[in-house]
């Protein structure tokens, strides 16, 4: 999902479409039969409006505002279609008359319930990993591996290259500081299209080239050097740069679950084989440092799949000729804690018991380096936890010649029935949204 730039809290949108929203997204891509969109729109309490409450709640769209492959006729034309189908009836319906409730009806809003949180892994720092079941561990090796790759009807692969830092003219045992390059490539028959971010290079000043949008790729980048690429199977990447570093956050729905590997491992909901080699066999999730650098250089790529683009002599000399991984390079594994050290108490105050944090400072002596591993630590966990599912009950309506207090209809939620004057109340007077996702209860009467 993606912003809706017509009612953004964080730009003080005053939701024209959608009053009562204080907040709305849409779908990134639309659904792929029909090339329809879907929206959903917020109050002030986070609660998600739905139709059936209010003429401000989130509407699925006959045309995707933004279109859909192949873009040639309605209702695939970016902008035209959803313009055409939404809009125009939605200004003759509801702010032109008073028809809403025929608009509405055909536009029931989808709620939480057949919703599938995608899950989320990570690579951030000197740098550290987290895989999609949880696991997490710190490679340090230098030279080009594989993050994850799956296969599905188009074949996906998100590759990392790790080069080494020198300082006053020194090598560094850092592997991944201000040189960490990410490539996204994306096949479909013998079409093979590819998108490349470099540290070095602005986020802002990237562009999604046509061939890319005819095969439904979306791109999205800010001026503050954030990157979102999201492929038409609903798998993402967030490409971050944040004090010298990039955060690569990747994001799979539930479809390629037990259809992953490499160093963000088997997304299956275990972690326990997260550590699994091209060969299949696994090592124990509590193998010491020096045997998670072999696991991580086992994921080395070959040149004949790499994603990279060798366009200089150093990185045909360092790379394409070289080894992809660098075995006479040995990292840091477990940076000592001097206690006289002076920079220990500060890493202290900073970091706490963050050990991702910890390790950083001391492997690169700046606790700006440390801090910036720390916060991408933190929005991962905060992530992670946002995208737990969400148990909702569905939508329920009030008793005819009755009233419902009440719009939240998920875990705990409590609705409750009165009648109108005349009228007596037979059912439950109050129904709870149990874990089970039903209401407790039975549905209320108003007789006379």
């Amino acid at each position: 999902f993606q912003t809706d730039y017509g009612c953004d809290i964080e730009k003080g949108s005053v939701c024209t479409y959608h009053p009562g929203a204080v907040h709305c997204v849409r779908a990134i891509q639309a659904s792929p039969r029909y090339g329809a969109g879907q929206q959903c729109c917020y109050d002030s309490t986070g609660t998600q409006i739905l139709t059936h409450d209010s003429t401000g709640g989130s509407t699925p769209d006959r045309g995707h505002d933004w279109g859909s492959p192949p873009f040639l006729k309605p209702p695939r034309i970016p902008g035209f279609s959803h313009w055409l189908y939404d809009v125009i009836s939605f200004y003759y319906c509801c702010l032109w008359s008073d028809n809403c409730h025929f608009y509405m009806k055909r536009r029931p809003s989808s709620d939480c319930r057949t919703y599938l949180p995608p899950r989320a892994a990570s690579a951030f720092g000197d740098p550290h990993f987290l895989t999609f079941d949880g696991l997490n561990f710190t490679f340090n090796g230098l030279g080009e591996y594989t993050l994850v790759e799956w296969r599905a009807t188009l074949t996906r692969s998100c590759r990392g290259r790790e080069m080494q830092e020198r300082k006053n003219g020194r090598d560094t045992d850092e592997a991944w500081r201000r040189s960490h390059i990410m490539e996204v490539l994306t096949r479909q028959g013998r079409r093979r299209e590819k998108l490349t971010t470099e540290s070095s290079q602005p986020l802002s000043d990237l562009f999604c080239p046509l061939p890319l949008i005819a095969i439904g790729l979306f791109l999205y980048s800010t001026p503050d050097q954030n990157i979102t690429v999201m492929f038409s199977s609903g798998s993402g990447v967030e490409i971050r740069g944040s004090g010298g570093f990039l955060t690569v956050r990747i994001l799979l729905p539930e479809k390629f679950m037990n259809h992953t590997q490499g160093l963000f491992g088997v997304m299956n909901g275990n972690p326990e084989d997260d550590y699994t080699f091209r060969n299949k066999t696994t090592m124990s999730v509590h193998a010491s440092p020096q045997q998670v650098f072999e696991f991580g250089a086992n994921w080395a790529i070959e040149n004949g799949t790499s994603l990279f683009t060798y366009d200089t002599e150093f990185l045909l000399n360092s790379f394409f000729y070289g080894e992809k991984h660098n075995a006479s390079f040995l990292p840091v594994f477990s940076p000592h804690e001097d206690p006289a050290d002076p920079l220990v108490e500060q890493m202290v105050s900073l970091c706490g018991s963050d050990p991702f944090c910890r390790f950083d400072v001391l492997t690169t002596r700046s606790l700006q380096v440390g801090n910036s591993t720390r916060l991408s630590h933190q929005n991962h966990k905060l992530l992670v936890e946002h995208l737990e599912p969400v148990i909702s009950c569905g939508w329920l309506d009030h008793p005819t010649n009755g009233r419902k207090n009440g719009t939240s209809y998920l875990l705990g939620s409590t609705i409750n029935f009165t009648c109108n004057q005349g009228y007596e109340l037979t059912g439950s007077e109050g129904r709870i949204c149990q874990v089970s996702g039903a209401w407790s209860g039975d549905t209320a009467h108003c007789t006379p």
